[in-house]
C-alpha cells in the first residue's frame, strides 16, 4: 500500500509523522512512502534525508491525498480545531486516516469525517495494554511534555533549582510539586530531580506511588477513598465534585509551600478537574511558577488560560499548549516510532487488517464505511445532541 505523510497545517505545529529513520521499517514490509516536500523541515528533516532512505516526495498536499491508501497525520481534523477541515475535501472513500483525532472530545468531526467514506484510527485511543505499548503516541508525547514543562518553570522562577554551596552561602533548592504522577508527570518529577529540585508528587491512583519514588520523587499522601481511580484501559477515572472539593482543601498547603507546582491531571473526553483553585494561587509566595499541562481541556488552575502565560498575585501561569511541538526533532522520532508501530499493526500481510476481534484495531478504530463505528464515540455524539 501507499503510505502518505503531509506537512502538519496547524498554526505552529513543527512535528512530522513521519522521520527519515522509520521510513525503511515500512517500506520493508512491502509498502511505499510518499512525503509532502517541506513536510519535515520545521522539524529539522531535509526531503533528501527522505529520499536517501526511500521515500518519494511529492510537490503538494493535494498529490500526497490523491496518491496514499493511507494518510497519517500528527493532528488531523478533531485534533485540529484551526485547519483540520480543509483537508475534508481531500479525503476519499476507503482510504485510511491514522493521526490524533481526539474523538471523545469533538465526536462532531469524526462523523463529517464517517461522511467522507474514510476508514479512520485514532492514535489517542490505543489501550495501555502490554501488546500496545510499542504504539502508545500519548505516553511518547507526554514525555517530551512533561520535560518541556519543567524546562518552562526553570526559565520562567526567579530563583535557581539545584542546592548549591557557594562562597556567598548556601543556595537552598527549589521546591517542585506534581500533581497527576502519569507518563508526563513522572517525566516531570524526574527532570525537576535532574535539575536539582526536590520533587513531590501527588496521585489519586494508589499504584502511583511506586512510581513515583522511582523517579526520585517525594510521595504526597492525602487522606482521600480512591478506589477505582484507574479504568480498564489504565487512563484516570474522573470523580463527583465532593471529592475534588476535599481534594483541593487537603493539597492547598502543599501548593503553598511549593516554589513551582506542574498540573498534569487530565480525564479523556472531559474537562480536566480543577485542583488549584484562585484562593490557593493567592497564598503561594510572589514569583512562584504553575505550569498547567490540562490547559487544552480547561485547565487544572482555575485562573489558566489556555495559550496563554499570565500573572496572577504574583504567580507565573502557563497554559502553553501543544508542549510536544516546542521539541519537534525527538517529538516527531518518537510519534514517527509508536504510529509506524501501530500502521504496521494494522498493515499486516501487505493489506488494511482491520480485525475488530483485535482490541487495538477495535479501541482505534472510530469510522469505517461511511458511518461512525466506535461506541463511545458514538455516546459522546448522543449527549451532544
Amino acid at each position: 500500500m501507499i503510505v502518505g505523510v503531509v506537512k502538519e497545517s496547524y498554526p505552529g505545529e513543527r512535528r512530522v509523522a513521519l522521520v527519515p529513520a522509520v521510513v525503511p521499517t515500512v517500506v520493508r514490509a512491502g509498502h511505499e512512502v510518499v512525503v509532502e516536500a517541506g513536510a519535515g523541515l520545521a522539524a529539522g528533516y531535509l526531503d533528501a534525508e527522505y529520499l536517501e532512505k526511500g521515500a518519494k516526495c511529492l510537490p503538494a498536499r493535494e498529490n500526497v491525498f490523491a496518491t496514499a491508501d493511507v494518510v497519517i497525520q500528527v493532528l488531523c481534523h478533531g485534533a485540529n480545531d484551526r485547519t483540520g477541515n480543509l483537508d475534508l475535501p481531500l479525503l476519499r472513500r476507503d482510504q485510511i486516516l491514522i493521526g490524533f483525532l481526539r474523538p471523545l472530545a469533538s465526536p462532531g468531526t469524526v462523523r463529517e469525517i464517517a461522511e467522507r467514506g474514510v476508514t479512520a484510527l485514532s492514535v489517542d485511543l490505543i489501550p495501555r495494554i502490554t501488546r500496545a505499548q510499542s504504539m502508545d503516541v500519548l505516553s511518547a508525547m507526554a514525555t517530551v511534555s512533561g520535560y518541556k514543562a519543567v524546562l518552562l518553570a526553570a526559565s520562567a522562577l526567579p530563583r535557581m533549582f539545584p542546592m548549591m554551596m557557594t562562597a556567598a552561602g548556601t543556595v537552598m533548592p527549589a521546591r517542585v510539586l506534581v500533581i497527576g504522577a502519569g507518563v508526563a508527570g513522572l517525566q516531570a518529577i524526574a527532570t525537576a530531580r535532574r535539575l536539582g529540585a526536590t520533587a513531590w508528587a501527588y496521585d489519586v491512583r494508589p499504584a502511583a506511588k511506586e512510581q513515583i519514588l522511582s523517579v526520585g520523587g517525594r510521595v504526597l499522601e492525602l487522606p482521600l477513598e480512591t478506589a477505582g481511580a484507574e479504568d480498564e484501559r489504565g487512563y484516570a477515572r474522573s470523580f463527583d465534585e465532593q471529592f475534588y472539593q476535599r481534594q483541593r482543601e487537603l493539597i492547598g498547603e502543599a501548593v503553598r509551600e511549593s516554589d513551582v507546582v506542574i498540573t498534569t491531571a487530565v480525564v479523556p473526553g472531559k474537562k480536566s478537574p480543577v485542583l488549584v483553585t484562585a484562593d490557593m494561587v493567592g497564598r503561594m509566595k510572589p514569583g512562584s511558577v504553575i505550569v498547567d499541562l490540562a490547559a487544552e481541556r480547561g485547565g487544572n488552575c482555575e485562573l489558566t488560560r489556555a495559550g496563554e502565560t499570565v500573572v496572577e498575585h504574583g504567580v507565573t501561569i502557563s497554559g502553553t499548549v501543544n508542549l510536544a511541538s516546542t521539541v519537534p526533532w525527538h517529538a516527531s522520532q518518537m510519534y514517527a516510532r509508536t504510529v509506524g508501530a501501530f500502521l504496521l499493526h494494522v498493515l499486516k500481510d501487505g493489506t488494511a487488517t482491520l480485525d475488530e476481534a483485535d482490541e487495538i484495531v477495535r479501541e482505534t478504530l472510530v469510522a469505517r464505511g461511511g458511518a461512525v463505528v466506535h461506541p463511545r464515540v458514538l455516546e459522546a455524539l448522543r449527549a451532544e445532541a
